[in-house]
């Protein structure tokens, strides 16, 4: 019987520091999901249980008896425990079994936990007949109290548990998680069995040995909270396998508050033979004795763990550096993100670069630590990162400093590549639009001939006054169509001749003359289109250095655009100004728009939206302004979802430019 009680002792002191340590852990974690969240209510009920149950036998062994409202204390705590273990067991099993992907609908999951929780209330009248007991209970049989109703409810939830276990084991990605949850599976079978075996001799054999069965069932019951320590780093269990200085806190602390309490058990055990105080003074100072080789333990851990944080930083730039090959700064910033999220088990990484449009500007609030990204002295960005739980392990840490250090290379190598292979595209599109150039020269050249030969003759069977009106009729259609393929044989001329600075387009001219002479020719088309063309200009001359020609190639392939893309009845305006040396030359539309997704590819040679466009205009209107040293830019939609704006910056002339023309 002596044996029977320290093992009750041991067993119940074990299960309180246990639970009481998942507690603690799961506080400093501090991750809010329910999971953790019923994790720790279900501690807190294995407390209450083993807790009371552990201070009732300690007054038992002092007092000889416990005092009555010691008694009633314990008793409520114990049974308010004992009650709510299985549902919150049941509950956890169920939560988990979400987080893994197990429980596909909506449905399934809300059976589950109704079926984990609504059993409380069935529970209600037995636990408070249990708590009227309290004068003539028997702490070593809480559940016989509580009836059999609830013992079959036990049983029933140890057995679904079991179930759980099961289907985790047969879903487990690897050998030594399936070896672990199938170990769990069989513990809780195991205490399913016992349970039901002491019950049944309690009920059927008073006399008989259920004491030994009920601490069987004590100690098996422990065995997964025990096992959990050892799988936190192996299994990354509540994903704190990076946060092991945590554990290693709350297990040193825990180691320290039971040799304390040895040293008291030790000092009443000595009493007869040694002062209290001088027996704690020894076991107190006996510690002093292991200083120097837990020193050394300590010294080899920590270098092995540097090392080990080292080679895992090294590794961690490895794959960085290749993703950086690739010479797109969006795609590294993006995978560096993740890579380092999932390698060091964080919640979310955010990397900002200061020269980098593609990330965001300003790191999110809700990341904690912010670590710089320097070369040198200068400061390049910033890496914010958020734990899981509540903080960033020492490890971990310094893991991201030593990432920081090497980022800077990568982003350097990256911008390098990016660059080398912007120029490879940009010499190789060059070559094609010289081919391409080369092929619309001769095209163009080949067919103007054949097609003048052909709009003289029809011009001359016009003239003649036997031409059947059906026949003149058809005859000036086809010649409108060969007047309209001429133009566009002379705007792939256009587009093949080579830009030369100092050739056709050297010079300077005034903009708002020629602006006129191009609205007056295209004025025609734009009224039979039934579109208004407006011009407005400084009332003194805008001289450009861009000759009459350019600017004549520049403003009709603008407004030719306008005039088309306009609806009938719609407005086009020309409008130009002098501004900080260049002459801005605006031209809107009232149609439709261009959408957002479009107007990267306007100035793209052949890209075209229109039926019979070719798609060289704008182009056009970009090469002849990088021959004079001016740009364009688009704007779409300027009013009411509707219109475009097309803003052409040429540069003004200069006095010498001025001079030269003039004489």
């Amino acid at each position: 019987m002596r044996l029977l009680l320290y093992l009750r002792l041991t067993y119940l002191t074990a299960g309180t520091l246990l639970s009481f340590f998942w507690m603690v852990v799961i506080l400093g974690h501090r991750r809010q999901r329910n999971f953790e969240r019923i994790f720790f209510f279900l501690c807190l009920a294995l407390v209450c249980f083993f807790g009371c149950s552990l201070l009732a036998l300690n007054a038992q062994l002092y007092y000889g008896e416990i005092p009555g409202g010691l008694r009633v204390f314990a008793w409520s705590f114990l049974c308010l425990g004992l009650v709510t273990i299985p549902s919150l067991a049941l509950g956890l099993h169920v939560e988990y079994a979400g987080l893994r992907g197990m429980l596909q609908s909506e449905k399934k999951k809300h059976f589950w936990t109704a079926l984990s929780y609504l059993s409380l209330a069935f529970l209600l009248s037995p636990l408070i007949g249990a708590l009227r007991l309290h004068s003539r209970v028997d702490f070593e049989k809480p559940s016989h109290a509580l009836g059999l109703g609830f013992q079959l409810w036990l049983a029933a939830s140890l057995l679904a548990a079991a179930f759980w276990q099961w289907r985790f084991a047969q879903a487990a990605p690897d050998k030594d998680q399936k070896r672990f949850h199938t170990a769990i599976e069989a513990v809780l079978l195991g205490i399913c069995g016992l349970f039901v075996t002491m019950v049944a001799l309690q009920r059927f054999s008073p006399g008989s040995s259920s004491g030994v069965i009920s601490a069987l069932v004590m100690i098996l019951a422990l065995v997964p909270f025990g096992v959990l320590i050892g799988n936190v780093q192996r299994f990354n269990f509540l994903q704190i396998g990076r946060q092991r200085n945590l554990i290693y806190a709350v297990f040193l602390t825990f180691l320290a508050l039971l040799y304390l309490s040895l040293v008291r058990r030790a000092s009443l055990w000595l009493d007869a033979y040694l002062p209290p105080e001088a027996t704690a003074a020894l076991l107190l100072f006996l510690p002093v004795v292991f200083l120097e080789p837990l020193q050394r333990t300590m010294r080899r851990l920590l270098q092995q763990t540097a090392q080990k944080e080292l080679d895992h930083a090294h590794k961690l730039i490895g794959p960085i550096n290749e993703s950086a090959r690739l010479g797109d700064i969006s795609k590294l910033t993006a995978f560096t993100e993740k890579w380092i999220r999932d390698e060091l088990q964080l919640a979310e990484v955010e990397i900002h670069i200061d020269n980098n449009d593609s990330v965001p500007k300003h790191p999110r609030h809700n990341l904690q630590d912010i670590f710089d990204i320097r070369r040198g002295g200068q400061l390049l960005g910033t890496l914010s990162v958020k734990p899981h739980g509540a903080m960033i392990s020492g490890e971990t840490y310094a893991a991201l400093e030593m990432v920081c250090e090497q980022l800077p290379a990568a982003f350097d190598l990256c911008q390098s590549i990016g660059q080398k292979l912007e120029l490879e595209r940009e010499l190789a599109e060059r070559e094609r639009l010289a081919l391409v150039g080369q092929m619309a020269a001769s095209i163009s050249h080949n067919l103007k001939n054949p097609l003048g030969s052909i709009k003289t003759i029809l011009q001359v069977q016009l003239e003649s006054p036997e031409l059947p009106a059906t026949m003149r009729r058809e005859t000036q259609m086809v010649l409108e169509e060969i007047g309209r393929l001429s133009a566009k044989l002379n705007q792939l001329l256009q587009f093949s001749r080579p830009g030369v600075r100092g050739g056709s387009t050297a010079g300077c001219c005034d903009a708002g003359r020629v602006a006129d002479d191009v609205v007056s020719v295209f004025r025609h088309e734009a009224d039979a289109k039934g579109v208004h063309v407006e011009l407005r200009g400084p009332e003194g001359a805008c001289v450009v250095a861009a000759s009459a020609e350019a600017m004549n190639d520049i403003l009709s392939n603008v407004l030719l655009n306008a005039i088309e893309a306009a609806e009938r009845g719609g407005h086009v305006r020309l409008d130009f100004h002098g501004m900080d040396g260049q002459c801005i030359l605006n031209v809107e539309d009232d149609g439709p728009g261009v959408p957002l997704r479009l107007q990267p590819k306007l100035l793209q040679p052949f890209f075209t939206t229109k039926a019979r466009g070719t798609g060289l205009g704008l182009s056009i209107v970009q090469r002849r302004l990088e021959e004079v040293g001016g740009h364009i830019s688009v704007q779409s939609p300027i009013a009411h979802d509707r219109g475009t704006s097309f803003q052409l910056a040429i540069p003004l002339a200069t006095s010498a430019q001025r001079r030269e023309k003039s004489q």
